[in-house]
Order: structure tokens, then C-alpha cells, then sequence
């Protein structure tokens, strides 16, 4: 990719009359092919996060989306950024150094360095995230592989631009055998862009089977939850099942991952979920694993724990996986009450010793909201309650330091006391 004619990236003239700062304070100039952003914008990039707002760009680009150089108000050179016309998240930076050249060996390199980052991961499963968007430099970028299969989500105007770059890119470095395109996220709608699963590349079969420290069971790249499993709970899962003994509790347990762990250390698990069609997948997973102590329980999980605190039962091991209740920033309310409720139900479904582990996938939700639910859940208990552990994302979902958005899942492990 050339490099825009530096001379481009003075200020905006008006043709209207009046200075150029006038101009820019009522209306966002067009004009040239480098984006220039306020002080604010700036400041942000200079923090290390990569996005740039709508509002802070002083003057847009007269460019379709792709890549563009971003630079000061004062002429400073910023690097360069994916451009999204119609996004409110206007630039998000891909690269600090103004004298890179964002051409084909930039994006092999970027997409190899975080590749290569996930090596340790092959020693256990063969299912796991190979790019976490902003967390690997890559931002609107998702590739979860998936055995020989990879789904990517495309996730901005600017990174669909490169879409035949990337795919070209990951069949060289990975030797996969399809890439399957999960572009149906909202977040496309945003963007302009249509929401689509497509086939980018060779075959992706309709089901997948993932083997996970030990554990098989199927995943849908087509159709399936995200991009067909949910990949990030993955060391949690081996982290419960490791403790798992006597009768064992899985919440929301959709396909089962959490319950399988489960059983091959507890003697009994009751896997938990609304969907009939969800459990049905569990049957088919504990016979796949030779499993013959789960027992798929229909049903909605608030009203089943409370039944079952009523009939005095109790279980050793429990865990409690809900979906995001909070998807917006209006929800964290409703949302706070419903985890606080789920995890009230289970610290009292939990025998003396057993352990709990609690996780929330929602990103609104912070860590400190997280932890005042689960103080005020066990004061609402009445028990005593250890912190074994405190858990985040694992290796191929990097969370960044500083750019919060990188980072939603958070889990804890509890202890009973008494």
C-alpha cells in the first residue's frame, strides 16, 4: 500500500469563508487521504488504546473503508488505522509506525505473531481463538479454529476491505482446510455492512468435533453460538472439573462443556438448561465421552434451584455459567439482580465444603460490580464463603491493560465454610 502525499495533511479550507478552526468547530471537513484527529483522539492513541471516535476526527478522509494514515491537528504522525465511514468508531489504529507500508507481508506478519502466541494451546485442544480482535493489534478481527477449520468474523468496514488479503494470509499460515465467514454480529449493522455466514475458502463441515484436555464434543461453526462453541471458558472448565466430587450441578449448561468436565470426577451431574434441543446435544456429548452419570434437567434454572433448596437437596460441586444479562449499559441493573439471585440459589443449594464456581461473560459488568454481587449474594446466605481463585480469560482471548474492551470474562471460585 503507498503512502498518502504528507502534503495533504495540513488543514481543511473552507469554501464558505471564515478561518479553517470556525469551520472545523460547526462541521467535520472532508478532504485528502489522511485522517486528521483532535487533541482528544490523539491523546487516546498516544494511551495505547485504538480507537478513535466519530466526534474527535477533525477532518474524514475522502476514501472509501480500508486503510488510512492518521496524524494531529498540528501534523504529528499517528501511525495507521482501519477507516469505517459510517461507524461511529470512525479510525481504530493497526499500526503506530507512520513508516510502515500496510501491504500483504504486514498483515502475514501481524496475523503470525498472534498465531504464534497460541502455540501452547495445540498440546491440548484442538479448538481455540487464533485472533482476539484489538487484543492482538487486530481490531473488528476474530479467527477461532476450529480442528482443520477456521471462522472469522470480520467485525468493521475497514478490516472487510482487507477480507482476501486476511484469508489468503491465514491459509498460508495455518494450511487449514476451509475458512468459514460468521459476519452475522449486530456490531456489521454499524458499519454498513451486511450480516452473512459465507465460505470464504475450501470446506467447513456443519459440525466439528473439538477435543479438549480429554474431552470431545461438537461444535456448530455454521450455526452454533458464537462462532460455534464457546471456546473462552475453557481452562475454567478443566479448572472445576479437577475439583468436582460427589453430586455435581451444571447451570445453563447449554451443550454440556462444564458438565462433562464435571463427570469424569464427580459421581452424578444434573445439567441444567431451558432448551430441550440444548440437552439433547448434552445426551449425545456424555455418550460420545462414554459418560453415563449426567443427567439433562429441562428447565428455567431460577425456578429449578429454588425447587430443588425446597426439597433440601444439596450438591458438592456446582457451577454457575449464565449468558450475558447484561448486553447494554442499561441492563446492569436487571442484570445485577438476576446474578445476584442465580448465585444466592446456588450458595444455598451448596453442601459444608463444596466449592462453586461463578463466572459473568457480561463486559458491562465490571470486576468490582462482580464481586459486590457475590458479597452481597453471601451475606443474603447466611454462610461463610472462601475465594479459592479468581479467573479471567485465557491465553487466546489476550486482554489488554488498557483497552477495557478487550476483556469481559471474569469467574470465581468459592469455598463453603460451614
Amino acid at each position: 500500500m503507498n503512502r498518502p502525499d504528507r502534503r495533504s495533511s495540513g488543514r481543511p479550507r473552507s469554501s464558505r469563508g471564515g478561518s479553517p478552526d470556525s469551520r472545523a468547530r460547526t462541521e467535520v471537513a472532508v478532504g485528502g487521504d489522511v485522517a486528521v484527529v483532535n487533541r482528544k483522539g490523539a491523546q487516546r492513541l498516544r494511551r495505547g488504546h485504538p480507537w478513535v471516535f466519530r466526534s474527535d476526527v477533525e477532518r474524514r478522509p475522502a476514501l472509501p473503508a480500508g486503510v488510512v494514515r492518521v496524524e494531529e491537528s498540528n501534523g504529528a504522525p499517528l501511525g495507521w488505522a482501519l477507516w469505517s465511514p459510517q461507524s461511529e468508531i470512525s479510525l481504530r489504529r493497526i499500526e503506530a509506525n507512520p513508516d510502515r507500508t500496510i501491504d500483504e507481508a504486514w498483515w502475514h506478519d501481524t496475523l503470525r505473531t498472534a498465531i504464534a502466541r497460541r502455540a501452547p494451546l495445540d498440546a491440548e485442544a484442538n479448538a481455540y481463538r487464533l485472533v482476539h480482535g484489538e487484543g492482538d493489534g487486530l481490531p473488528s478481527l476474530v479467527v477461532d479454529k476450529y480442528g482443520d477449520s477456521l471462522v472469522v468474523q470480520l467485525l468493521s468496514a475497514g478490516l472487510d476491505a482487507y477480507t482476501e488479503v486476511i484469508v489468503r494470509c491465514l491459509q498460508e499460515l495455518t494450511g487449514c482446510t476451509g475458512i468459514l465467514a460468521r459476519n452475522d454480529p449486530a456490531a456489521r449493522d454499524r458499519e454498513g455492512l451486511p450480516r452473512e455466514v459465507k465460505l470464504l475458502y475450501g470446506d467447513v463441515p456443519k459440525v466439528v468435533e473439538v477435543l479438549e484436555h480429554g474431552v470431545r464434543y461438537l461444535a456448530a461453526p455454521w450455526d452454533g453460538q458464537k462462532t460455534g462453541a464457546f471456546l473462552d471458558q475453557r481452562e475454567n472448565r478443566v479448572l472445576i472439573g479437577r475439583l468436582a466430587r460427589g453430586r455435581a450441578l451444571d447451570c445453563f449448561a447449554y451443550h454440556g462443556s462444564f458438565a462433562l468436565h464435571l463427570a469424569r470426577q464427580a459421581d452424578h451431574v444434573c445439567a441444567v438448561d431451558v432448551s430441550g434441543p440444548a440437552l439433547a446435544r448434552v445426551h449425545e456429548h456424555a455418550a460420545r465421552n462414554g459418560l453415563t452419570n449426567i443427567e439433562p434437567v429441562e428447565g428455567d434454572a431460577f425456578d429449578v434451584l429454588r425447587a430443588w433448596h425446597r426439597e433440601g437437596r444439596q450438591f458438592d460441586t456446582i457451577v454457575v455459567d449464565p449468558p450475558a444479562f447484561a448486553k447494554t449499559r442499561g441492563a446492569l441493573d436487571g442484570a445485577m439482580r438476576g446474578y445476584k439471585d442465580i448465585n444466592l440459589q446456588a450458595m444455598k443449594l451448596l453442601a459444608p465444603g463444596g466449592v462453586l464456581f461463578t463466572a459473568s461473560c457480561s463486559f458491562h459488568l465490571s470486576r468490582g460490580m462482580f464481586f459486590d454481587m457475590l458479597s452481597e449474594a453471601v451475606a443474603d446466605s447466611g454462610r461463610r464463603f472462601a475465594l479459592r481463585a479468581i479467573t479471567g480469560q485465557p491465553l487466546d482471548h489476550p486482554e489488554l491493560i488498557n483497552v477495557p474492551e478487550t476483556g469481559y470474562l471474569k469467574g470465581a471460585l468459592l469455598e463453603a465454610m460451614h
